[in-house]
């Protein structure tokens, strides 16, 4: 791999988007925030954009569209799109890198497989998240190289609560719901064979504005193509 990896931000469009997350801004701010650390292209999530070839670093910034909202995209059959999924998960058990963030979670609802990479699902009718707000990511310390004395994170954001984390995921950030209770929001997976950071947060583009959200992705890019 060269010194400066290929990162490959793949953008929520048409079956992967809905209308309340503007994926092209978030995208864009996300790409901005790892340009010092790789060479960054921003790619919709259209047909015939999932060539990984020579890609060091794939982050998806994905959703999933509400019922009906995805029959007015004219984005191909849906067996095209399994087609495509199914080689990105196969691209990531060979021993690619992930970074997932936000409405990843909820991405491809069915597809165990890429539920496997992400190391952990929203969960409909259990999984929410508190009014959009000022939160705070607390960080494991002492533990893991993309959090190890970074302490926490601070940022405008929503609060996903309710995560079903895989077990072999190592969470390394929580937040907290209304009541107090810790939620699961960063973990790491390497259990499908490559190595994947999940970030709940990145709800629009004031979240990477916190200079302590840049740090944690940039850390987590570091960790992700060493």
């Amino acid at each position: 791999m060269s010194e400066r990896p290929s990162i490959v931000v793949l953008s929520g469009r048409g079956r992967h988007e809905d209308p309340w997350h503007d994926h092209a801004a978030t995208s864009h701010a996300l790409a901005n925030v790892l340009a010092p650390v790789g060479d960054v292209v921003v790619r919709s999530t259209l047909p015939g954009v999932f060539d990984l070839d020579g890609v060091g670093l794939l982050v998806l910034n994905l959703g999933r569209p509400v019922p009906g909202y995805v029959e007015a995209q004219i984005d191909g059959p849906p067996e095209g799109w399994e087609r495509q999924v199914d080689g990105l998960v196969g691209w990531a058990r060979d021993g690619g890198s992930v970074l997932a963030v936000h409405q990843t979670a909820l991405a491809v609802p069915g597809s165990d497989a890429f539920g496997e990479v992400l190391g952990g699902r929203w969960v409909e009718g259990v999984s929410g998240h508190p009014e959009i707000g000022a939160m705070r990511l607390t960080l494991a310390s002492g533990t893991h190289p993309v959090t190890d004395r970074l302490g926490g994170v601070d940022a405008f954001d929503e609060r996903y609560c309710g995560l079903r984390v895989a077990p072999t995921s190592q969470v390394l950030g929580w937040v907290h719901d209304d009541d107090g209770e810790p939620h699961p929001a960063l973990w790491t997976t390497q259990a499908h064979g490559g190595r994947t950071v999940y970030s709940a947060l990145g709800h629009d583009a004031r979240s990477y504005e916190s200079p302590s959200h840049q740090e944690l992705l940039v850390r987590a890019v570091r960790w992700l193509v060493a």
